[in-house]
């Protein structure tokens, strides 16, 4: 990779943008999928859940992608497409990304009319399907919670996860991974101090260091005391700011919480990189161009010699430097994504499945889907 594909330009340049495949997301066949569609479109980031079998899948996607990558820029997705950083989010606590849905389905009256299967943007709840399943299918589900007031009868519930600090160098050391996501809230400094310290010793090694935390009472201040524990910190830091956690797909006004919280955090003048997530859709950068939100490129009389230093942005930045996608990317992709599961369901032999990029017409279907949401922050990335 050039110093001019580096994925830490395009948060100098105000065109970062990262796919979210969930933190609690472990369907291997989606996450291998989506992480191919989004690199060959060109996204900077993929961000996965802290688990070897997914981080495994998203690497082999990645590998496949760096193939591709040439055909691609022919076919014009992504004329600057490299690949991106691998990520995997943590967090310090009881967090909505870390969490998935229950129910007993024999408790089900037979006369429900299943909301909560409509409203499943990850088609994660079936009935009846041909292995007589009835329930939660739990590597899809990313826990958005929203099966759980539709229920009529009262018996979705959710169950939360907490990565255990113990077990995140190691995993971190093993994978190799390229980034650390913290997910924290207001109020946590205690804990997150112990989840830091078992990072600590391998920071080193990541390119980029990014806490997402959703607004609270004392959000500044806490955002600042997070900063002075880690700092001086080496790698990039990036503030996500989770305005309406995995809401993304729901409407056009839910982009307006985050860019709120974007600029609630810009104004504080906190040494980093600034990113939007939660809320995060169509709409977003056409908000952000609108209001002169998103940071403009600074890098054209910087030297190749001087670059590396350059991205390691120690003081705070005056606009947002980058978008991450969520539900929405992912429920952009699922026409695809179900067709390639049809086309499985089909196949006679149980051990054979059918991977994206063996049928390329779906494969192109998917990156031009993914290049339609990408391309609109690249818009802002030079020629």
């Amino acid at each position: 990779m050039t110093d001019l594909l580096n994925p830490l330009l395009s948060l100098k340049q105000g065109h970062w943008f990262k796919l979210i495949c969930g933190a609690s997301f472990q369907h291997l066949p989606a996450v291998r999928s989506l992480t191919l569609a989004y690199t060959l479109a060109g996204a900077d980031c993929i961000d996965v859940a802290a688990d070897p079998a997914v981080i495994a899948s998203a690497r082999e996607a990645l590998t496949v992608a760096s193939t591709l990558i040439p055909d691609s820029r022919k076919l014009g997705y992504g004329k600057n497409a490299k690949l991106p950083y691998l990520m995997v989010s943590l967090n310090d606590g009881e967090d909505p990304h870390f969490r998935k849905a229950e129910f007993n389905p024999a408790l089900c009256p037979p006369n429900c009319t299943r909301p909560c299967e409509k409203i499943c943007p990850a088609q994660a709840i079936v009935f009846n399907q041909q292995d007589n399943f009835s329930g939660v299918t739990s590597d899809k589900c990313y826990g958005c919670g929203r099966c759980v007031p539709i229920c009529p009868y009262d018996i979705v519930y959710t169950s939360s996860y907490v990565s255990t600090p113990g077990a995140i160098a190691p995993l971190v050391l093993s994978t190799g991974v390229d980034a650390v996501e913290i997910h924290t809230q207001v109020g946590r400094l205690a804990e997150f101090k112990r989840l830091w310290q078992a990072i600590e010793p391998h920071v080193e090694q990541l390119k980029l260091i990014a806490i997402s935390c959703p607004d609270g009472e004392g959000l500044i201040d806490y955002l600042h005391a997070l900063h002075d524990l880690i700092a001086p910190l080496e790698s990039t830091l990036v503030w996500q700011t989770d305005g309406r956690p995995m809401s993304g797909d729901i409407g056009d006004g839910t982009t307006v919480a985050t860019v709120k919280l974007g600029q609630k955090v810009l104004a504080a003048k906190i040494p980093g990189y600034v990113q939007l997530a939660g809320g995060t859709n169509s709409y977003t950068v056409a908000k952000l161009k609108a209001m002169g939100l998103l940071r403009k490129d600074d890098t054209k009389n910087i030297s190749l010699q001087n670059l590396s230093t350059s991205l390691q942005s120690p003081f705070p930045v005056s606009a947002i430097s980058g978008v991450a996608y969520g539900s929405y990317a992912r429920v952009l992709l699922s026409p695809v994504l179900e067709q390639l599961e049809a086309k499985e369901v089909k196949l006679t032999s149980a051990t054979t499945t059918v991977r994206l990029e063996d049928d390329k017409e779906l494969l192109w279907q998917a990156v031009n889907l993914a290049h339609s949401l990408v391309s609109q922050i690249k818009s802002q990335q030079i020629s």
